[in-house]
């Protein structure tokens, strides 16, 4: 029976499966004609993409791969003029290619045009307010070029139909870590920008940890999370409006899921249990309630009225037949 069951659930996951190339296919003649309208050449290349994915990771993929697109050609691919002028080809470069590891697919999406330019986007983050000038001086660049994923931010001179309103990568980052996935950005100044997405295969099942906040339940990626940990309550520390706790020698900053979520809060106890998970790069304890233990758990897409919640990426039904929805820990700090 076990051995029946198991080639029946094989056979149909093959069912859910198709390859990447269903949805990069008609990615180079976009490109090609995108160019054109801004008065460039470009020439977008398909590496292997020939690896099979979920059906339901595929469709959600590929408006990030054209808004990567798009933002490639016009921020970062320079005019045929500006390319002689610095030695490169006349025509741009654009390469899709992807690989398997292990439980996933990684997607990268290079170019040969400006890169980012990491001055401009430190500058426009203090201008609108989004860094303070001297924390700005500070941050090394590879926080500096993270803030590209601002919802608002741009360094585009202009704003077009194509691209410059700040959305795209935002867009990108959210429609990724809704499927469970995360993205990092390479780039080098006058060499290109490389953005690498990481998705997994299937995102029908997953396996999450139920925590029960104030009276809700929500379900948490056990992939986002470090460890649960419980501590004695007397040991948060509050400067201000912030909280820290000492974890392993190292203060950290402590959030409190409920007022994240918009849910009453349960009264404290002497113990406080947290979930330690890396948000933006760091190292960060989130407060709950309530361990309620871990499942694999089959997720739905969030409904449409709900789809612009950065930080709910799905929903799942408990046990009891009680819609439960995952969580994502980073985008809380911006919803």
């Amino acid at each position: 029976m076990d051995r029946l069951l198991g080639d029946l659930e094989r056979r149909a996951r093959e069912l859910r499966t198709a390859p990447l190339l269903r949805v990069t296919e008609k990615l180079p003649r976009i490109a090609r004609e995108l160019g054109i309208s801004l008065g460039k050449r470009v020439s977008l290349e398909l590496g292997d993409v020939s690896l099979e994915l979920d059906r339901s990771i595929l469709d959600r993929l590929a408006d990030p791969l054209l808004h990567l697109v798009r933002n490639a050609i016009f921020h970062g691919i320079e005019t045929p003029a500006e390319r002689r002028r610095l030695g490169k080809n006349d025509a741009g470069s654009i390469r899709i290619e992807a690989r398997r590891e292990r439980d996933a697919v990684e997607i990268a999406v290079g170019d040969d045009g400006a890169g980012l330019d990491v001055e401009a986007l430190r500058h426009k983050a203090v201008e609108a307010g989004i860094l303070a000038a001297d924390l700005a001086e500070d941050l090394p660049p590879g926080e500096v070029a993270r803030l590209a994923f601002h919802p608002g931010l741009t360094t585009a001179a202009r704003v077009s139909g194509v691209a410059g309103r700040g959305v795209g990568l935002a867009a990108v980052l959210a429609d990724v870590q809704g499927l469970g996935g995360r993205v990092d950005l390479f780039s080098e100044s006058g060499h290109g920008l490389t953005v690498l997405l990481r998705v997994p295969l299937s995102a029908a099942l997953q396996q999450v940890i139920l925590i029960g906040v104030g009276s809700e339940r929500v379900a948490v990626p056990i992939a986002r999370i470090e460890r649960v940990d419980e501590i004695e309550t007397a040991r948060i520390e509050r400067g201000g409006a912030e909280a820290f706790v000492v974890v392993d020698a190292i203060p950290l900053p402590l959030l409190d899921l409920a007022g994240l979520l918009r849910v009453a809060p349960l009264e404290p106890g002497p113990r406080t249990l947290v979930l330690l998970a890396e948000i933006r790069g760091q190292r960060t304890a989130l407060r709950f309630d309530r361990l309620l233990g871990r499942e694999e758990v089959f997720v739905k897409p969030v409904p449409t009225v709900l789809s612009g919640v950065p930080a709910l990426c799905g929903l799942t039904l408990a046990a009891d037949g009680r819609p439960v929805f995952v969580v994502e820990p980073e985008p809380l700090l911006r919803s």
